[in-house]
């Protein structure tokens, strides 16, 4: 009766892509098998020959996966053991991480995006994702009414990873992945010019308001101009030598809308009444 020879395990990394995959010489049980040379057959009652070691010559012990010098260790770098029930950088593998979520914001005018990424981080990748982010929130999370509020909390709230990827130590060598470049620090970026938009869009609206008399602060021998309709006024104080100003103010009245009232007041020829909730009053107006 004759049988087949015991076959080789099939190669468990087929089709690697550019060479790809553990060589082959650290596998050599994944070897394509090689043809023998044509020659008599040897004999099998031969004893097997005993390991001869030369003397003097301490033993040298197998070296671990992955061998020096192989693609797949650094120069100058040696593997690392990782240690157990230790979290891994989501991006180099890395240790020692932390978990922590980074946050971004993104401003559509009408619409808005919320923006994360969950780790776990190694202490340079983490440092890179927070800059990366946080610089995007600042170029794309203006653009809204509502982001205009909501973008500076998510930049805020990056701070607390921030500090907790400070905290960690340096990644440890032999990682398998390579970590993230961290970039420039924020402060050094021109995304940081950002910042001036809303501060400077504060400034204009509080000098605005505050060049800006309403009718209800005009006091009596201020001058007025109705920059809306007789309908729907819009009545502001102006200076009085202003080419704009249409009326004086002859009389107040507080808490009233009844404008006969003003015939008290001489020079009396025009009114103007306002409610809003239960504040009342009446500007008796006459020419300047």
């Amino acid at each position: 009766m004759t049988t087949s020879p015991p076959q080789p395990p099939q190669n468990p990394y087929p089709g690697h892509p550019g060479g790809y995959g553990p060589p082959p010489e650290q596998f050599p049980q994944y070897a394509q098998p090689q043809a023998q040379p044509a020659g008599p057959p040897q004999s099998y009652e031969q004893p097997p020959q005993p390991f001869q070691q030369a003397p003097n010559q301490p033993h040298q012990p197998t070296q671990p996966f992955p061998q020096p010098g192989s693609p797949y260790q650094q120069p100058g770098q040696h593997q690392q053991p990782m240690p157990q029930n230790v979290l891994q950088c989501r991006f180099c593998g890395a240790f020692p991480a932390e978990q922590a979520t980074v946050r971004g914001h993104q401003g559509m005018i009408v619409v808005m995006r919320f923006l994360k990424l969950q780790g776990p981080f190694c202490k340079t990748c983490g440092i890179a994702t927070v800059r990366e982010m946080t610089a995007k929130s600042m170029l794309q999370g203006w653009w809204g009414i509502g982001s205009m509020i909501v973008n500076p909390i998510t930049m805020l709230m990056n701070l607390e990873p921030w500090a907790k990827f400070r905290k960690l130590p340096d990644p440890a060598p032999g990682a398998p992945g390579r970590p993230m470049d961290p970039g420039k620090p924020l402060f050094r970026r021109p995304a940081v010019l950002m910042l001036l938009l809303p501060i400077a869009l504060i400034t204009a609206i509080v000098v605005i308001n505050l060049s800006t008399t309403t009718a209800s602060e005009a006091e009596v021998g201020a001058c007025v101009v109705n920059k809306g309709t007789a309908v729907s006024p819009n009545v502001e104080v102006v200076d009085c030598a202003s080419s704009e100003a249409e009326y004086k103010v002859v009389g107040k009245l507080d808490g009233t809308v009844d404008d006969s009232r003003c015939d008290q007041f001489p020079g009396y020829e025009a009114a103007y009444t306002s409610e809003v909730g239960s504040q009342k009053y009446t500007l008796c107006l006459g020419p300047i």
